[in-house]
């Protein structure tokens, strides 16, 4: 069954959540990509909903969440408020909380916000928002990315100021065709770096997702994420000694291996990481997919994960 809420939040915006499964099964909170990707039926698949729960919300600005692609009032604290609101509204007591990417940076970060209401951890292709991950992903685009890039970082150039100052302020106030040109380059190598090919953007209504989820994210990044000092790593010393699960890809370009081994080392004796060998960031990929179907299992059964702590 579907359950699809609209839950009224600060800042004049409304959060879209979908709940599938079971409702009198395990609660699983699943947190999206970007930031501004928005949740999609791919994040749930790995569930099997007889077992669960599924809780999916969009956050702020992404995805069916209103208004669409919009940054004001959207900040990591903000997210953060609403997912208190939503458990609340849900009427949750603890859940397991599901995210990769973007949206395992959140769950490290609910887990640090509100302890008490975490059951468990999944994270796969966990992303540290380190300034290193941010700059290594737009460095490669220098080098390999192609014109448009280069115009882009010739901006950044002439401005003195780092290349996501120049893309959030492209989104937030510069005309439709730039950030339609500059949403399909930005897609175009994402995907070349997380698939190994272009994936076919679609149509109109496509790109004009594409625009919005890129102007919450470049919104996102300018601002680091608003995890500066204490970086997410030191925060992540205090987190809930809960069952957690990192899977990463072992080819991942988007978010390096190296920052889910640095999570782990932080976590010994309290984290597993699984390696998911050959894939990269695609959620797809057979390895991963795997990896994340059969730790679900194993958490419907015995609340814990198999895969042994580092």
């Amino acid at each position: 069954m579907t359950i699809v809420h609209r839950l009224p939040l600060s800042g004049g915006h409304v959060m879209h959540v979908e709940e599938h499964g079971n409702p009198r099964r395990l609660p699983a909170l699943v947190l999206h990509g970007g930031p501004g990707s928005g949740s999609s039926p791919l994040l749930r698949s790995h569930f099997d909903p007889t077992r669960y729960r599924i809780i999916c919300p969009d956050q702020r600005g992404a995805g069916r969440s209103t208004p669409a692609g919009s940054i004001a009032h959207n900040t990591l604290a903000d997210l953060l408020d609403d997912l208190r609101c939503l458990r609340d509204h849900l009427q949750v007591d603890r859940w397991l909380v599901v995210g990769g990417s973007w949206g395992a940076t959140l769950a490290l970060l609910h887990a640090l916000d509100q302890p008490a209401a975490v059951a468990g951890l999944l994270l796969r292709n966990v992303f540290l928002a380190r300034a290193s991950d941010v700059h290594d992903f737009f460095a490669e685009t220098a080098r390999h990315g192609g014109a448009e890039w280069r115009v882009l970082w010739d901006e950044a150039g002439r401005r003195q100021c780092p290349i996501t100052t120049v893309l959030a302020d492209i989104f937030a106030h510069g005309t439709w065709e730039r950030q339609r040109d500059v949403a399909r380059c930005w897609f175009d190598w994402e995907q070349r770096m997380s698939c190994g090919s272009a994936v076919p953007l679609g149509d109109d209504a496509a790109l004009q997702r594409l625009v919005s989820r890129y102007r919450v994210q470049s919104h996102y990044l300018s601002h680091g994420c608003w995890l500066g000092a204490p970086t997410l790593l030191e925060r992540c010393a205090a987190l809930p000694a809960v069952p957690t699960l990192i899977v990463h890809g072992t080819r991942d370009a988007l978010c390096p291996p190296q920052g889910a081994q640095a999570l782990a080392d932080i976590l010994r004796g309290r984290a597993a990481l699984q390696w998911a060998e050959g894939a990269g960031h695609d959620p797809t990929h057979p390895a991963l997919a795997a990896a994340m179907q059969q730790a679900l299992r194993d958490y419907a059964t015995t609340q814990a994960f198999s895969a042994s702590a580092p």
